[in-house]
């Protein structure tokens, strides 16, 4: 058993130490906003925030988050309102079939809580997610639009 905090709440879950986190969240908490995609840490479906830092949660086993706190895509809007990133998305049209959405998200969110007014630098250099439906332009005018709110 291990217990995690996830949203704000608090659950135990009964899986093995080294379960990739991404399972805990969609089996055990039933969160399924976070997606499986590669399993291996390089695309970026299964972002989530652990202490407010980036992580690809397919390759972080669940011991390595005990007591930590983590942030899904649906932790990430406060009640009905929307967070500046989910805002400008939806605002920029950027998603097309929307499957790898929820981790960039969890990723640019990261990125502008770290660095407010990002350059196309430092989105190159932290957004490496992988959007095979080819949105990149829609994601960097919706991050430099995120910013300016």
């Amino acid at each position: 058993m291990a217990r995690l905090t996830i949203n704000g709440r608090s659950l135990e879950v009964n899986v093995n130490p080294n379960t990739p986190l991404l399972w805990a969240i969609r089996e055990q908490a039933g969160l399924t906003g976070t997606k499986y995609g590669c399993g291996i840490a390089q695309c970026g479906s299964c972002t989530v925030h652990v202490d407010g830092v980036a992580v690809r949660s397919c390759a972080m086993p669940v011991a390595a988050v005990a007591g930590k706190k983590i942030t899904t895509i649906e932790g990430l809007a406060t009640g009905s309102v929307l967070h500046k990133v989910q805002k400008a998305w939806l605002d920029h049209e950027v998603p097309q079939c929307g499957y790898c959405q929820a981790g960039m998200i969890m990723a640019v969110a990261a990125l502008l809580r770290d660095k407010p007014k990002p350059t196309d630098a430092d989105i190159d250099a932290r957004i490496t997610n992988i959007c095979r439906c080819g949105t990149f332009q829609q994601v960097r005018e919706a991050i430099h639009a995120a910013a300016k709110a």
